[in-house]
Protein backbone atom coordinates (compact mmCIF):
# COMPACT_ATOMS: atom_id res chain seq x y z
CA UNK A 1 0.00 0.00 0.00
CA UNK A 2 0.96 3.55 -0.48
CA UNK A 3 0.77 4.65 2.73
CA UNK A 4 1.92 8.37 1.33
CA UNK A 5 -1.92 8.54 -0.38
CA UNK A 6 -3.84 7.75 2.98
CA UNK A 7 -6.30 10.45 3.54
CA UNK A 8 -7.95 9.06 6.83
CA UNK A 9 -8.62 6.01 8.73
CA UNK A 10 -11.96 4.81 6.76
CA UNK A 11 -9.96 2.81 4.30
CA UNK A 12 -9.18 -0.38 7.21
CA UNK A 13 -12.84 -1.03 7.66
CA UNK A 14 -12.61 -3.04 4.69
CA UNK A 15 -9.26 -4.67 4.85
CA UNK A 16 -9.32 -8.49 6.03
CA UNK A 17 -7.06 -9.59 8.94
CA UNK A 18 -4.14 -10.87 6.25
CA UNK A 19 -4.29 -7.18 5.02
CA UNK A 20 -3.95 -5.44 8.13
CA UNK A 21 -1.03 -7.60 8.62
CA UNK A 22 0.58 -6.52 5.63
CA UNK A 23 -0.19 -3.16 6.44
CA UNK A 24 1.71 -3.22 9.83
CA UNK A 25 4.76 -4.33 8.25
CA UNK A 26 4.81 -1.49 5.34
CA UNK A 27 4.25 0.91 8.85
CA UNK A 28 6.66 -0.58 10.69
CA UNK A 29 9.05 -0.80 7.39
CA UNK A 30 8.13 3.14 6.71
CA UNK A 31 9.08 4.24 9.99
CA UNK A 32 12.10 2.28 10.37
CA UNK A 33 13.59 4.16 6.88
CA UNK A 34 12.16 7.78 8.24
CA UNK A 35 13.13 7.74 11.48
CA UNK A 36 16.98 6.73 10.80
CA UNK A 37 17.14 9.82 9.14
CA UNK A 38 14.92 12.59 11.60
CA UNK A 39 15.03 10.77 14.43
CA UNK A 40 12.27 10.25 16.89
CA UNK A 41 10.39 7.83 19.21
CA UNK A 42 10.94 4.95 17.67
CA UNK A 43 10.57 1.90 20.17
CA UNK A 44 6.89 3.06 21.22
CA UNK A 45 5.49 3.66 17.96
CA UNK A 46 7.13 0.25 16.44
CA UNK A 47 5.63 -1.37 19.23
CA UNK A 48 1.95 -0.18 19.39
CA UNK A 49 1.52 -0.45 15.12
CA UNK A 50 -1.34 -3.54 15.19
CA UNK A 51 -3.09 -1.64 18.47
CA UNK A 52 -3.15 1.71 16.50
CA UNK A 53 -4.44 -0.04 13.01
CA UNK A 54 -7.08 -1.93 15.13
CA UNK A 55 -8.64 1.18 17.15
CA UNK A 56 -9.14 2.98 13.93
CA UNK A 57 -10.52 -0.07 12.15
CA UNK A 58 -13.03 -0.80 15.37
CA UNK A 59 -13.63 3.01 16.20
CA UNK A 60 -14.64 6.29 14.07
CA UNK A 61 -12.23 8.99 14.82
CA UNK A 62 -12.87 11.58 15.18
CA UNK A 63 -16.48 11.41 16.23
CA UNK A 64 -14.76 8.32 18.88
CA UNK A 65 -11.86 10.56 20.58
CA UNK A 66 -8.39 8.46 20.54
CA UNK A 67 -6.36 10.43 22.96
CA UNK A 68 -2.68 9.35 23.62
CA UNK A 69 -1.23 9.73 27.07
CA UNK A 70 2.47 11.06 26.74
CA UNK A 71 1.76 11.38 22.48
CA UNK A 72 5.50 10.47 21.86
CA UNK A 73 3.74 7.26 20.67
CA UNK A 74 0.95 8.72 18.18
CA UNK A 75 3.55 8.15 15.26
CA UNK A 76 1.39 5.35 13.72
CA UNK A 77 -1.78 7.50 14.28
CA UNK A 78 -0.59 10.15 12.33
CA UNK A 79 0.44 8.15 9.21
CA UNK A 80 -3.26 6.39 9.07
CA UNK A 81 -4.81 10.47 9.44
CA UNK A 82 -3.03 11.33 6.62
CA UNK A 83 0.26 13.18 7.28
CA UNK A 84 2.73 10.24 6.39
CA UNK A 85 4.31 13.01 3.39
CA UNK A 86 5.17 15.01 6.54
CA UNK A 87 7.82 12.26 8.06
CA UNK A 88 10.75 14.15 6.67
CA UNK A 89 9.77 16.95 8.56
CA UNK A 90 9.30 15.22 11.99
CA UNK A 91 10.53 16.82 15.30
CA UNK A 92 12.12 19.85 12.92
CA UNK A 93 10.90 24.06 12.39
CA UNK A 94 7.93 23.89 11.08
CA UNK A 95 7.62 20.28 10.44
CA UNK A 96 5.23 17.51 11.47
CA UNK A 97 5.02 17.81 15.27
CA UNK A 98 6.31 14.21 17.44
CA UNK A 99 3.14 14.48 19.60
CA UNK A 100 -0.46 15.07 18.82
CA UNK A 101 -1.28 18.61 17.17
CA UNK A 102 -4.42 20.13 17.22
CA UNK A 103 -3.81 21.95 14.50
CA UNK A 104 -2.12 19.39 12.38
CA UNK A 105 -5.19 17.43 12.34
CA UNK A 106 -9.19 16.67 13.75
CA UNK A 107 -8.48 13.50 14.64
CA UNK A 108 -5.78 14.90 17.20
CA UNK A 109 -8.44 15.49 20.21
CA UNK A 110 -5.67 16.02 23.13
CA UNK A 111 -2.61 17.51 22.81
CA UNK A 112 0.35 16.32 25.20
CA UNK A 113 4.44 15.44 26.13
CA UNK A 114 3.89 15.18 29.55
CA UNK A 115 2.94 11.94 31.07
CA UNK A 116 -0.34 10.52 32.85
CA UNK A 117 -2.57 13.72 31.41
CA UNK A 118 -5.02 10.99 29.42
CA UNK A 119 -6.78 9.70 31.75
CA UNK A 120 -8.36 12.88 33.31
CA UNK A 121 -8.83 14.42 29.95
CA UNK A 122 -10.48 11.29 29.14
CA UNK A 123 -13.33 11.84 32.01
CA UNK A 124 -13.49 15.62 31.18
CA UNK A 125 -14.63 14.81 27.89
CA UNK A 126 -16.96 11.49 28.74
CA UNK A 127 -18.92 14.10 30.93
CA UNK A 128 -19.01 16.71 28.38
CA UNK A 129 -20.38 14.21 25.91
CA UNK A 130 -22.95 12.27 28.44
CA UNK A 131 -24.17 16.11 29.77
CA UNK A 132 -25.04 17.17 25.94
CA UNK A 133 -26.40 13.78 25.23
CA UNK A 134 -24.23 12.38 22.74
CA UNK A 135 -22.89 9.08 21.83
CA UNK A 136 -19.78 8.32 21.39
CA UNK A 137 -16.67 6.39 22.73
CA UNK A 138 -14.27 8.16 23.96
CA UNK A 139 -10.65 5.96 24.30
CA UNK A 140 -7.78 7.26 26.16
CA UNK A 141 -4.27 4.72 25.68
CA UNK A 142 -1.76 4.87 28.44
CA UNK A 143 1.31 3.10 29.07
CA UNK A 144 2.03 1.32 32.38
CA UNK A 145 4.89 3.41 33.04
CA UNK A 146 2.40 6.62 32.89
CA UNK A 147 0.17 4.61 34.96
CA UNK A 148 2.20 5.12 37.75
CA UNK A 149 1.34 8.66 38.13
CA UNK A 150 -0.20 10.36 40.70
CA UNK A 151 -2.45 11.89 37.96
CA UNK A 152 -3.76 9.20 36.47
CA UNK A 153 -4.16 6.97 40.09
CA UNK A 154 -6.66 9.86 41.32
CA UNK A 155 -8.19 9.64 37.47
CA UNK A 156 -8.73 6.24 37.83
CA UNK A 157 -10.15 6.83 41.02
CA UNK A 158 -12.96 9.37 39.72
CA UNK A 159 -13.61 7.21 36.40
CA UNK A 160 -14.16 4.28 39.14
CA UNK A 161 -16.65 6.22 40.69
CA UNK A 162 -18.45 7.83 38.49
CA UNK A 163 -18.88 4.79 36.07
CA UNK A 164 -19.33 6.55 32.54
CA UNK A 165 -18.65 4.58 29.24
CA UNK A 166 -15.36 5.04 28.85
CA UNK A 167 -12.32 2.22 27.70
CA UNK A 168 -9.18 2.39 29.19
CA UNK A 169 -6.41 0.82 26.77
CA UNK A 170 -3.39 0.12 28.98
CA UNK A 171 -0.50 -0.88 26.58
CA UNK A 172 1.69 -3.06 28.89
CA UNK A 173 5.08 -3.66 27.19
CA UNK A 174 6.72 -3.52 30.87
CA UNK A 175 8.48 -0.28 29.89
CA UNK A 176 7.92 3.66 29.89
CA UNK A 177 11.10 4.62 28.96
CA UNK A 178 13.45 2.80 31.13
CA UNK A 179 12.31 -0.52 32.95
CA UNK A 180 9.18 0.16 34.98
CA UNK A 181 9.27 0.00 39.01
CA UNK A 182 7.01 -0.08 41.52
CA UNK A 183 4.62 -2.12 43.18
CA UNK A 184 1.67 -1.25 40.44
CA UNK A 185 4.16 -2.61 37.93
CA UNK A 186 4.33 -6.02 39.93
CA UNK A 187 0.36 -5.81 40.04
CA UNK A 188 0.46 -5.72 36.24
CA UNK A 189 2.99 -8.55 35.94
CA UNK A 190 0.60 -10.84 38.01
CA UNK A 191 -2.05 -9.82 35.91
CA UNK A 192 -0.46 -10.49 32.67
CA UNK A 193 -0.20 -14.36 33.32
CA UNK A 194 -4.16 -14.02 35.37
CA UNK A 195 -5.53 -15.29 31.49
CA UNK A 196 -9.41 -14.42 30.64
CA UNK A 197 -10.86 -14.28 33.92
CA UNK A 198 -13.37 -11.92 32.88
CA UNK A 199 -14.34 -14.14 29.65
CA UNK A 200 -14.87 -17.53 31.79
CA UNK A 201 -17.04 -15.33 34.38
CA UNK A 202 -18.86 -13.88 32.14
CA UNK A 203 -19.43 -17.58 30.02
CA UNK A 204 -20.39 -18.67 33.28
CA UNK A 205 -23.41 -16.53 34.55
CA UNK A 206 -24.64 -17.19 30.98
CA UNK A 207 -25.03 -20.79 31.30
CA UNK A 208 -26.43 -20.88 34.67
CA UNK A 209 -29.35 -18.58 34.27
CA UNK A 210 -30.53 -20.82 30.89
CA UNK A 211 -31.41 -23.46 33.50
CA UNK A 212 -35.22 -23.32 34.09
CA UNK A 213 -36.81 -21.93 37.52
CA UNK A 214 -33.50 -21.79 39.30
CA UNK A 215 -30.90 -20.30 37.01
CA UNK A 216 -31.06 -16.62 38.26
CA UNK A 217 -30.86 -17.86 42.06
CA UNK A 218 -27.73 -20.38 40.75
CA UNK A 219 -26.50 -17.42 38.88
CA UNK A 220 -26.68 -15.01 42.04
CA UNK A 221 -25.07 -17.89 43.96
CA UNK A 222 -22.31 -18.48 40.97
CA UNK A 223 -21.47 -14.18 41.59
CA UNK A 224 -20.58 -14.75 45.08
CA UNK A 225 -18.28 -17.99 44.65
CA UNK A 226 -16.78 -16.21 41.39
CA UNK A 227 -15.70 -13.67 43.43
CA UNK A 228 -13.81 -15.71 45.60
CA UNK A 229 -12.39 -17.38 42.82
CA UNK A 230 -11.59 -14.20 41.81
CA UNK A 231 -9.23 -13.85 44.87
CA UNK A 232 -8.01 -17.33 44.35
CA UNK A 233 -7.07 -17.61 40.66
CA UNK A 234 -6.25 -13.71 39.91
CA UNK A 235 -3.87 -11.83 42.28
CA UNK A 236 -4.61 -8.35 42.73
CA UNK A 237 -7.45 -7.43 40.26
CA UNK A 238 -6.36 -4.03 41.22
CA UNK A 239 -9.02 -2.29 38.30
CA UNK A 240 -12.16 -4.41 38.83
CA UNK A 241 -11.78 -3.43 42.66
CA UNK A 242 -11.84 0.73 41.08
CA UNK A 243 -14.98 -0.63 39.20
CA UNK A 244 -13.78 -1.18 35.90
CA UNK A 245 -14.50 -4.29 34.15
CA UNK A 246 -10.80 -5.86 33.50
CA UNK A 247 -9.98 -7.60 29.84
CA UNK A 248 -7.35 -8.76 29.07
CA UNK A 249 -4.28 -9.65 29.29
CA UNK A 250 -4.16 -9.49 25.23
CA UNK A 251 -1.89 -9.94 22.68
CA UNK A 252 -1.27 -6.31 21.24
CA UNK A 253 0.18 -7.78 18.02
CA UNK A 254 -2.54 -10.21 17.44
CA UNK A 255 -5.52 -8.76 15.28
CA UNK A 256 -8.26 -11.32 16.49
CA UNK A 257 -7.48 -11.08 19.95
CA UNK A 258 -7.53 -7.06 20.14
CA UNK A 259 -10.89 -6.91 17.69
CA UNK A 260 -12.54 -9.16 19.57
CA UNK A 261 -11.58 -7.83 23.33
CA UNK A 262 -12.39 -3.86 21.45
CA UNK A 263 -16.21 -4.93 20.57
CA UNK A 264 -16.73 -6.67 23.76
CA UNK A 265 -15.22 -3.54 25.03
CA UNK A 266 -17.72 -1.19 22.80
CA UNK A 267 -20.91 -3.14 23.94
CA UNK A 268 -20.32 -2.38 28.29
CA UNK A 269 -22.14 0.74 29.71
CA UNK A 270 -19.40 1.46 32.37
CA UNK A 271 -15.85 2.22 32.12
CA UNK A 272 -13.70 -0.46 30.86
CA UNK A 273 -9.97 -0.91 31.00
CA UNK A 274 -8.20 -3.43 28.34
CA UNK A 275 -4.85 -4.83 29.40
CA UNK A 276 -2.60 -5.26 26.44
CA UNK A 277 0.55 -6.56 26.06
CA UNK A 278 3.14 -5.53 23.30
CA UNK A 279 6.63 -5.28 22.70
CA UNK A 280 8.51 -2.12 22.32
CA UNK A 281 10.80 -1.79 19.45
CA UNK A 282 8.75 -5.00 17.15
CA UNK A 283 10.02 -5.66 13.85
CA UNK A 284 13.59 -3.92 14.39
CA UNK A 285 16.25 -5.74 16.34
CA UNK A 286 18.65 -3.06 18.09
CA UNK A 287 14.97 -1.61 19.63
CA UNK A 288 13.48 -4.63 20.21
CA UNK A 289 16.34 -5.94 22.44
CA UNK A 290 16.79 -2.82 24.09
CA UNK A 291 16.63 -3.57 27.92
CA UNK A 292 17.09 0.08 29.28
CA UNK A 293 15.91 2.37 26.88
CA UNK A 294 18.11 3.36 24.92
CA UNK A 295 15.98 3.07 21.54
CA UNK A 296 12.93 4.78 23.09
CA UNK A 297 13.94 8.14 21.58
CA UNK A 298 17.46 8.47 19.15
CA UNK A 299 18.97 10.84 16.85
CA UNK A 300 19.55 9.09 13.39
CA UNK A 301 20.90 6.00 12.75
CA UNK A 302 22.44 3.34 10.59
CA UNK A 303 19.07 1.54 9.32
CA UNK A 304 21.55 -1.59 8.46
CA UNK A 305 23.22 -2.06 11.66
CA UNK A 306 21.36 0.01 14.43
CA UNK A 307 24.54 2.46 14.46
CA UNK A 308 23.80 5.78 16.01
CA UNK A 309 25.33 8.27 13.43
CA UNK A 310 27.92 10.94 15.55
CA UNK A 311 29.90 13.33 15.02
CA UNK A 312 33.58 12.85 14.89
CA UNK A 313 34.31 14.58 17.93
CA UNK A 314 31.65 15.94 20.11
CA UNK A 315 31.99 17.43 23.74
CA UNK A 316 30.32 15.68 26.76
CA UNK A 317 26.86 15.78 27.14
CA UNK A 318 25.70 18.58 29.94
CA UNK A 319 23.92 15.27 31.01
CA UNK A 320 26.82 13.67 31.46
CA UNK A 321 29.01 16.23 32.63
CA UNK A 322 26.53 16.80 35.79
CA UNK A 323 26.07 13.01 36.63
CA UNK A 324 29.45 11.90 36.27
CA UNK A 325 30.60 15.34 38.99
CA UNK A 326 27.98 13.94 41.37
CA UNK A 327 29.14 10.63 40.81
CA UNK A 328 32.90 11.51 41.36
CA UNK A 329 31.70 13.82 44.42
CA UNK A 330 29.95 10.90 45.87
CA UNK A 331 32.90 8.74 46.00
CA UNK A 332 33.56 10.67 48.96
CA UNK A 333 30.25 11.71 50.97
CA UNK A 334 28.26 8.71 51.57
CA UNK A 335 25.60 10.99 52.13
CA UNK A 336 24.47 11.51 48.20
CA UNK A 337 21.75 10.38 47.01
CA UNK A 338 20.46 10.47 43.10
CA UNK A 339 16.70 10.07 42.73
CA UNK A 340 15.06 10.57 38.74
CA UNK A 341 11.80 10.54 38.27
CA UNK A 342 12.46 7.51 35.35
CA UNK A 343 14.85 9.26 33.52
CA UNK A 344 17.65 7.29 34.92
CA UNK A 345 19.08 6.74 30.92
CA UNK A 346 18.24 10.81 29.78
CA UNK A 347 19.75 11.81 32.91
CA UNK A 348 22.97 9.86 32.54
CA UNK A 349 22.84 8.44 35.64
CA UNK A 350 23.57 4.72 34.84
CA UNK A 351 27.17 5.41 35.89
CA UNK A 352 25.95 6.23 39.52
CA UNK A 353 23.45 3.72 39.29
CA UNK A 354 26.02 0.92 38.73
CA UNK A 355 28.29 2.46 40.90
CA UNK A 356 26.42 3.11 43.95
CA UNK A 357 23.02 1.20 43.38
CA UNK A 358 21.59 1.46 46.82
CA UNK A 359 22.00 5.39 46.72
CA UNK A 360 20.18 5.72 42.91
CA UNK A 361 16.55 5.74 43.56
CA UNK A 362 14.06 6.04 40.31
CA UNK A 363 10.63 6.74 41.54
CA UNK A 364 8.96 6.10 38.24
CA UNK A 365 7.17 8.56 36.53
CA UNK A 366 6.07 10.12 40.18
CA UNK A 367 7.80 14.07 39.78
CA UNK A 368 5.53 15.01 43.02
CA UNK A 369 6.74 12.11 44.85
CA UNK A 370 10.13 12.77 44.05
CA UNK A 371 10.40 15.62 44.88
CA UNK A 372 9.14 15.45 48.57
CA UNK A 373 10.89 12.17 49.23
CA UNK A 374 14.13 14.04 48.47
CA UNK A 375 12.52 16.62 50.95
CA UNK A 376 12.29 13.92 53.50
CA UNK A 377 15.87 12.43 52.86
CA UNK A 378 17.10 15.96 53.31
CA UNK A 379 15.65 15.88 56.76
CA UNK A 380 17.68 13.24 57.91
CA UNK A 381 21.05 15.04 56.80
CA UNK A 382 21.23 13.16 53.30
CA UNK A 383 23.06 14.96 50.22
CA UNK A 384 19.51 14.40 47.90
CA UNK A 385 20.44 14.91 44.27
CA UNK A 386 17.07 14.93 42.10
CA UNK A 387 17.62 15.03 38.43
CA UNK A 388 14.65 16.59 36.59
CA UNK A 389 14.20 17.92 33.66
CA UNK A 390 12.92 21.73 33.57
CA UNK A 391 9.41 20.35 32.20
CA UNK A 392 8.92 18.16 34.39
CA UNK A 393 9.59 20.07 37.28
CA UNK A 394 6.70 22.39 36.92
CA UNK A 395 4.56 19.45 37.79
CA UNK A 396 6.59 19.33 41.67
CA UNK A 397 5.92 22.80 41.98
CA UNK A 398 3.92 22.76 45.14
CA UNK A 399 6.11 19.89 46.32
CA UNK A 400 9.40 22.28 46.05
CA UNK A 401 7.01 25.16 47.24
CA UNK A 402 5.85 23.85 50.69
CA UNK A 403 8.42 20.69 51.36
CA UNK A 404 11.77 21.69 50.05
CA UNK A 405 11.65 25.79 50.45
CA UNK A 406 9.37 26.35 52.99
CA UNK A 407 11.16 24.45 55.24
CA UNK A 408 15.02 25.45 54.30
CA UNK A 409 15.70 21.90 53.22
CA UNK A 410 19.11 21.45 51.68
CA UNK A 411 18.16 19.48 48.42
CA UNK A 412 20.47 19.91 45.29
CA UNK A 413 17.52 19.70 42.15
CA UNK A 414 19.58 19.43 38.76
CA UNK A 415 17.38 21.18 36.20
CA UNK A 416 18.05 19.28 32.90
CA UNK A 417 17.36 20.18 29.78
CA UNK A 418 16.83 24.53 31.03
CA UNK A 419 16.16 26.47 28.13
CA UNK A 420 15.11 25.75 24.36
CA UNK A 421 14.65 21.99 23.90
CA UNK A 422 14.72 22.58 19.84
CA UNK A 423 13.29 18.74 18.07
CA UNK A 424 11.73 18.10 21.30
CA UNK A 425 8.82 21.01 20.97
CA UNK A 426 6.80 22.95 22.62
CA UNK A 427 5.28 20.52 25.35
CA UNK A 428 9.27 20.13 26.23
CA UNK A 429 10.79 23.75 26.68
CA UNK A 430 12.58 24.82 29.82
CA UNK A 431 11.70 27.92 29.77
CA UNK A 432 9.76 28.63 32.68
CA UNK A 433 11.67 27.19 35.88
CA UNK A 434 13.76 30.62 36.20
CA UNK A 435 10.49 32.51 36.74
CA UNK A 436 8.56 30.14 38.89
CA UNK A 437 11.94 29.61 40.98
CA UNK A 438 13.85 33.03 41.34
CA UNK A 439 10.73 34.12 43.93
CA UNK A 440 10.69 31.11 46.25
CA UNK A 441 11.91 31.65 49.31
CA UNK A 442 15.53 30.23 50.48
CA UNK A 443 16.46 28.68 46.55
CA UNK A 444 19.86 29.47 45.04
CA UNK A 445 19.78 29.20 41.58
CA UNK A 446 22.59 29.36 38.98
CA UNK A 447 23.66 28.42 35.41
CA UNK A 448 27.28 27.58 34.50
CA UNK A 449 28.75 29.21 31.22
CA UNK A 450 30.52 26.20 30.13
CA UNK A 451 31.01 22.66 31.80
CA UNK A 452 34.44 23.44 33.71
CA UNK A 453 31.86 26.18 35.64
CA UNK A 454 29.52 23.18 35.35
CA UNK A 455 31.51 20.97 37.44
CA UNK A 456 32.37 23.58 39.67
CA UNK A 457 28.79 24.55 40.31
CA UNK A 458 28.12 20.78 40.48
CA UNK A 459 30.79 20.92 43.65
CA UNK A 460 29.25 24.15 45.08
CA UNK A 461 25.46 22.88 45.20
CA UNK A 462 27.09 19.45 47.38
CA UNK A 463 28.68 21.35 49.63
CA UNK A 464 26.34 24.25 49.83
CA UNK A 465 24.42 23.21 53.52
CA UNK A 466 22.03 26.29 53.94
CA UNK A 467 18.94 25.48 52.20
CA UNK A 468 17.70 23.97 48.51
CA UNK A 469 19.92 24.90 45.45
CA UNK A 470 19.10 24.43 41.84
CA UNK A 471 21.93 24.13 39.02
CA UNK A 472 20.06 24.38 35.31
CA UNK A 473 22.01 22.89 32.49
CA UNK A 474 20.71 22.48 28.87
CA UNK A 475 20.00 19.84 27.01
CA UNK A 476 22.72 18.84 24.21
CA UNK A 477 26.53 18.90 24.45
CA UNK A 478 28.74 21.34 26.02
CA UNK A 479 31.31 23.54 24.21
CA UNK A 480 34.87 21.69 24.70
CA UNK A 481 36.66 23.71 27.26
CA UNK A 482 39.67 22.55 29.11
CA UNK A 483 38.31 21.44 32.47
CA UNK A 484 40.07 21.76 35.87
CA UNK A 485 41.26 18.43 37.45
CA UNK A 486 40.81 19.98 40.93
CA UNK A 487 36.90 20.98 41.84
CA UNK A 488 36.42 24.02 43.36
CA UNK A 489 33.48 26.07 45.22
CA UNK A 490 32.09 29.20 43.68
CA UNK A 491 31.05 31.80 46.09
CA UNK A 492 27.23 31.83 46.00
CA UNK A 493 25.73 35.14 44.88
CA UNK A 494 28.81 36.49 42.51
CA UNK A 495 29.28 37.33 38.91
CA UNK A 496 32.07 37.68 36.54
CA UNK A 497 33.03 39.89 34.18
CA UNK A 498 34.15 38.55 31.15
CA UNK A 499 34.69 40.97 28.55
CA UNK A 500 35.50 44.69 29.84
CA UNK A 501 33.47 47.55 27.88
CA UNK A 502 32.33 51.47 29.32
CA UNK A 503 29.30 52.20 26.73
CA UNK A 504 26.81 49.39 27.63
CA UNK A 505 26.83 46.15 29.92
CA UNK A 506 24.89 42.70 29.09
CA UNK A 507 23.84 40.81 31.43
CA UNK A 508 23.68 36.94 30.67
CA UNK A 509 24.04 33.45 31.79
CA UNK A 510 24.66 30.25 30.43
CA UNK A 511 23.73 29.23 26.49
CA UNK A 512 23.59 32.88 25.51
CA UNK A 513 26.81 34.23 26.87
CA UNK A 514 28.86 33.08 23.45
CA UNK A 515 25.68 35.28 22.03
CA UNK A 516 26.62 38.45 24.08
CA UNK A 517 30.10 37.85 23.55
CA UNK A 518 29.75 37.65 19.96
CA UNK A 519 27.35 40.53 19.75
CA UNK A 520 29.72 42.76 21.53
CA UNK A 521 32.54 41.77 19.06
CA UNK A 522 30.52 43.17 16.61
CA UNK A 523 29.51 46.53 18.66
CA UNK A 524 33.68 46.79 18.85
CA UNK A 525 33.87 47.15 15.48
CA UNK A 526 31.54 50.29 15.28
CA UNK A 527 33.27 51.72 18.11
CA UNK A 528 30.93 50.87 21.01
CA UNK A 529 32.13 49.23 23.79
CA UNK A 530 30.15 46.69 25.76
CA UNK A 531 30.65 44.79 29.20
CA UNK A 532 29.59 41.37 29.23
CA UNK A 533 28.58 39.72 32.83
CA UNK A 534 28.05 36.04 33.20
CA UNK A 535 25.47 36.81 35.57
CA UNK A 536 25.39 33.42 36.53
CA UNK A 537 23.94 33.47 40.08
CA UNK A 538 20.28 34.36 38.81
CA UNK A 539 18.97 34.29 42.67
CA UNK A 540 21.16 35.69 44.35
CA UNK A 541 21.70 38.37 42.34
CA UNK A 542 25.43 39.53 42.89
CA UNK A 543 23.95 42.84 44.48
CA UNK A 544 27.63 44.82 44.86
CA UNK A 545 28.53 44.46 40.88
CA UNK A 546 24.70 45.41 39.79
CA UNK A 547 24.98 48.45 42.02
CA UNK A 548 28.65 49.39 40.57
CA UNK A 549 26.87 48.99 36.99
CA UNK A 550 23.99 50.65 37.94
CA UNK A 551 26.08 53.59 39.30
CA UNK A 552 28.32 53.96 36.15
CA UNK A 553 24.93 54.93 34.19
CA UNK A 554 25.09 52.50 31.98
CA UNK A 555 22.52 51.00 29.23
CA UNK A 556 22.21 47.48 30.48
CA UNK A 557 21.06 44.86 28.80
CA UNK A 558 19.75 41.37 29.18
CA UNK A 559 19.91 38.25 27.33
CA UNK A 560 17.88 35.02 28.65
CA UNK A 561 16.82 31.59 27.75
CA UNK A 562 13.35 32.20 29.35
CA UNK A 563 10.35 33.84 29.32
CA UNK A 564 9.83 38.05 29.69
CA UNK A 565 7.47 37.85 32.35
CA UNK A 566 9.46 36.79 35.77
CA UNK A 567 12.85 36.15 34.29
Amino acid sequence: MDLLSIKDPSFLKNLSNKELERLSEEVRQFLIEKLSVTGGHIGPNLGVVELTIALHKCFDSPKDKLIWDVGHQSYVHKILTGRACQFDTLRQHQGLCGFPKMIESEHDVWETGHSSTSLSAAMGMAIARDLKGEKSHIVPIIGDGALTGGMALEALNHIGHEKKKLIVILNDNEMSIAPNVGALHSVLGRLRTAGKYHWVKDELEYLLKKVPAVGSHLAATAERVKDSLKYLFVSGIFFEELGFTYLGPVDGHNYEDLFENLTYAKKQEGPVLLHVITKKGKGYNPAENDKIGTWHGTGPYKMETGAFVKPEFSPPAWSKLVSETVRKIARTDERIVAITPAMPVGSKLEGFASEFPDRMIDVGIAEQHATTFAAGLATQKMKPFLAIYSTFLQRAYDQVVHDICRQNLNVFIGIDRAGLVGADGETHQGVFDIAFLRHLPNMVLMMPKDENEGQHMVNTALKYDDGPIALRYPRGNGLGVPMDEQLKEIPIGTWEVLREGDDAAILTFGTTIPMALEAAAILETQGISVRVVNSRFIKPLDKKMLMGILKEDLPVLTIEEAVLQGG
